[in-house]
């Protein structure tokens, strides 16, 4: 695609349209204390506003010269603790994650005009709260987390196909088959930030910064 090609197809593509967007108010005034309850609200408001897949997430780390890298992941659990996701500690965000232990979350929920962004350390879970989420999930999922082997080179399609064949029928007879490098993070939110968009680009952007004191509450400017 040509350069005039490109620079066209982007000013044609349109943002927040009304055929497939609510930009809704956004009082930050009535937000709860604490960010996760609004966190659940806006989650909600987004299946229930036939957004595709609103539990996905952009995951942002950086390696340990702080080369940034992200990619979408699906988010496990939240609680007042922190945001949890799942990935082969031996994989390039597993990798990340040992040498540099913090993180970025971005949730983004165009059916709303809504993003969520959260920042702060992370921990690993212990080995059997790994498995258990795994053995939680679908039987794909642990032939995906038995195929192993994230992140590295694959010499053919074919030997992936083989892999994750034997991987499938491992987890169909072993339910409870151990994944050995699969592991569950979590994120310790030190601030997390809600925006809201506005038709008249008067955006509202909350974010919530944990202190000593516990939670603190400011606007940032769009």
């Amino acid at each position: 695609m040509a350069h005039d090609e490109l620079d066209g197809l982007l000013r044609s593509l349109k943002v927040w349209s009304p055929d497939t967007t609510e930009l809704r108010p956004f009082d930050p005034d009535t937000a709860p204390p604490t960010p996760l309850p609004l966190f659940t609200a806006w989650l909600a408001d987004a299946a229930r506003a036939g957004q595709p897949e609103p539990h996905t997430m952009s995951l942002a780390t950086a390696d340990a010269e702080g080369r940034p890298d992200v990619r979408i992941v699906m988010l496990h659990g939240a609680d007042a603790d922190g945001w949890t996701f799942g990935t082969h500690s031996t994989s390039r965000k597993g990798r990340d994650l040992i040498a540099n232990p913090y993180a970025a979350l971005a949730f983004y929920w165009p059916a709303l005009g809504r993003q969520v962004r959260v920042r702060g350390p992370v921990t690993a879970a212990p080995a059997e709260d790994a498995q258990a989420d795994l053995q939680a999930r679908s039987t794909g999922a642990l032939a995906a987390a038995l195929t192993g082997r994230q992140s590295e080179d694959l010499d053919s399609l074919e030997e992936l196909r083989r892999a994750s064949e034997d991987a499938w029928t491992r987890a169909h007879d072993d339910p409870t088959a151990p994944a050995p490098t699969w592991s569950l993070y979590r994120l310790h939110p030190r601030s997390v930030e809600f925006f809201q968009g506005d038709p008249d680009r008067r955006h509202v952007r909350l974010e919530y910064r944990r202190t000593e004191f516990g939670w603190e509450r400011r606007l940032l400017w769009p």
